[in-house]
């Protein structure tokens, strides 16, 4: 019962901390981290354990498909090189750093476990960097940059992770079946993925009931997950490509109240598992503290001290020689770039935007109790989120403010242009009906607003009995968004802005065809 009224004050406390960091700019994650680290000082908090397996599952699988369902698979293509970099190669460099870096401190930790931490600490968690960036508008190249690399840094870290914790308690390591196993995990999950995401659509299309429908959408989450795992391929791979293969073929089709009542849903199941996690891990951290005596203390403080610099000192030495080297190539080699080369101050600011957070967390949770020096990895783990969350996540928006940075309107852009293409094809659907006057002024109206944005919209309203046509309406938009999408005109974005504005259209419809009560006239 007290660990439950903890999660229940915390989840709370959570509410709150989401709200003061929409007004102060702060990522609300670096308040629930400030409050992990209070409830390991919180005398008598009670004891817990999570089984390792459940702990990736549970608090990986459905973060990772809500920021998956929101990607842009046209804007990851062009970005891919710069993914790859972030996602791959810095990760094998954090890693290898953080190790070779806990060693020095701690001689008696053996390679493979300290590969493991360098394995927890790697993967960044870009959610809580565009939270606040969002807000700013900078380069949009720089947000689908740290979204892809949010995406796919995971799947190189945990499958690192694996094989280091697997190492450490058996002993046995075969490196050269790292690289095959690497492709099959990685590309079986991909075709795993896909695979799942079309039964997904062909099984549960005819399903009209809001609330049954959200909850399959948790359970499938969780069972893409474990037949992944089951098949031994990369979960994260799996669960990325699920949610990017709906959203592309469902996300336009989707009717407005279960989409709208599926992302209120899951918004609140991600900001719940993120004050879980920090509840756990601080219960955790309790635990360490009164396990640990005397000197063993200073030993994990610098040990800590010296993990938190390397993964921070490694982002930023590798994102800015990446960019020198991009800047170096294009300037030397004459290429026609179809996008320009990174800049000296979007270097600074996607180096500065490698704040930990979940993935870490989860993975640290997951440790066998048999794992060697784990009190050390976990604590150690924890500081690195806890340091970057509050050194990063409150210097990022003043940072961003002093490099002065071109405002990006290319989402704006976009959108539109979505909105003008779907008004007309709006105005096309209702041309052969001649008591859609007023309605077509509404489109008009938005077709108007959409081409001269300057403009304010003009104020419209619309009678009960164009319901009909407000629906036939709200059905060719759909199909002339869906339709920009595909030909990658906009990207997903935009996509999302427009879709929801249709989602509030298509409500309203809704709204007008209900039938007036019993016993009133008309």
């Amino acid at each position: 019962m007290e660990l439950f009224e903890l999660v229940l004050a915390l989840l709370f406390a959570g509410a709150l901390f989401t709200l003061w960091s929409d007004r102060l700019g702060i990522p609300y994650p670096a308040l629930l981290a400030l409050v992990g680290a209070l409830i390991a000082l919180v005398p008598g908090a009670p004891g817990v354990s999570l089984d390792p397996e459940l702990a990736l599952a549970l608090f990986v699988a459905p973060t990772l498909l809500d920021a998956a369902y929101d990607a842009s698979p046209r804007d990851l293509r062009r970005n891919i090189w710069s993914v790859v970099g972030l996602a791959v190669i810095l990760v094998l460099l954090t890693v290898a750093a953080v190790a070779w870096a806990a060693r020095l401190i701690v001689p008696g930790l053996g390679w493979a476990a300290a590969i493991a931490l360098g394995a927890i600490v790697a993967p960044p968690d870009a959610s809580a960097a565009t939270a606040v960036l969002r807000k700013l508008r900078p380069p949009h190249r720089l947000l689908v940059i740290l979204g892809g690399e949010s995406l796919f840094n995971d799947a190189t870290a945990l499958l690192i992770y694996r094989v280091a914790v697997g190492t450490a308690l058996t002993g046995a390591f075969s490196g050269w079946s790292l690289v095959p196993t690497l492709l099959l995990t990685c590309g079986g999950g991909a075709l795993v993925g896909w695979l799942l995401a079309r039964l997904f659509i062909r099984g549960f299309r005819a399903i009209t009931d809001i609330s049954v429908n959200v909850l399959l959408q948790f359970i499938s989450t969780f069972t893409v997950w474990i037949i992944a795992d089951r098949l031994g391929l990369s979960a994260i791979i799996t669960v990325v490509t699920y949610a990017m293969t709906i959203a592309q073929r469902v996300g336009g089709r989707m009717d407005a109240r279960q989409r709208i009542a599926s992302y209120a849903v899951w918004d609140v199941a991600v900001l719940v598992l993120n004050v879980l996690a920090f509840v756990l891990i601080g219960l955790q951290l309790r635990s360490i503290y009164a396990r640990a005596h005397g000197g063993e203390w200073r030993t994990y403080a610098l040990c800590a001290a010296v993990v938190c610099a390397t993964v921070i000192v490694v982002r930023v030495v590798w994102v800015m020689v990446y960019g020198a080297a991009v800047r170096w190539k294009r300037q030397h080699w004459r290429v026609s770039p179809e996008r320009p080369a990174p800049t000296i101050r979007g270097g600074i600011l996607a180096s500065w935007c490698g704040m930990r957070g979940i993935v870490t967390l989860a993975a640290a949770l997951a440790l066998p109790a048999s794992f060697p020096y784990r009190d050390l990895v976990v604590f150690s783990a924890f500081c690195v989120v806890l340091t970057t969350l509050v050194l990063q996540g409150l210097t990022l928006r003043p940072l961003l403010q002093w490099l002065s940075l071109d405002e990006d309107r290319t989402v704006e852009r976009e959108v539109d242009i979505a909105r003008a293409e779907t008004a007309r094809a709006a105005l096309r659907a209702l041309d052969d009906q001649p008591s859609a006057g007023l309605l077509r002024t509404e489109y008009q109206a938005r077709l108007q607003a959409a081409e001269s944005p300057t403009t304010p919209e003009r104020p419209t309203r619309a009678d009960g009995s164009l319901a009909a046509l407000q629906r036939r309406a709200v059905a060719a938009q759909r199909d002339a968004l869906t339709d920009l999408r595909a030909r990658q005109v906009i990207g997903d974005d935009a996509f999302h802005v427009v879709e929801e504005e249709i989602d509030l259209q298509e409500l309203t419809a809704d709204t007008r065809v209900r039938p007036p009560p019993e016993g009133t006239g008309g």
